[in-house]
């Protein structure tokens, strides 16, 4: 799990800066902590994003990482986050 904050978090910089305003990003990782999508709808909301069966059978295993968590700790992972987007090296993009 650590793993998976250390790859979103050190993304988070490089779609800010490519210019993307980190919308798609931000919808990712909301799909993400959501406990009522199934990985199921999260593979299917993510399709356009998904260039092979080897990266959707890796999505799949995070969100079961994310359905694993309790409810503290996805809304605790949801306030890193909203502080991320609100930091100063996220705000102008």
């Amino acid at each position: 799990m650590k793993l998976v904050v250390v790859l979103m978090l050190s993304a988070l910089p490089l779609s800010c800066y490519a210019g993307s305003g980190c919308t798609s990003l931000e919808d990712v990782i909301s799909k993400s902590i959501d406990p009522t999508e199934s990985k199921t709808q999260y593979i299917e909301d993510l399709q356009q994003l998904i260039p092979r069966e080897f990266t959707a059978n890796a999505l799949k295993k995070i969100k079961q990482c994310f359905l694993d968590l309790n409810n503290e700790t996805l809304s605790n992972f949801r306030v890193m986050m909203d502080t991320i987007y609100n930091s100063r090296q996220c705000a102008s993009y």
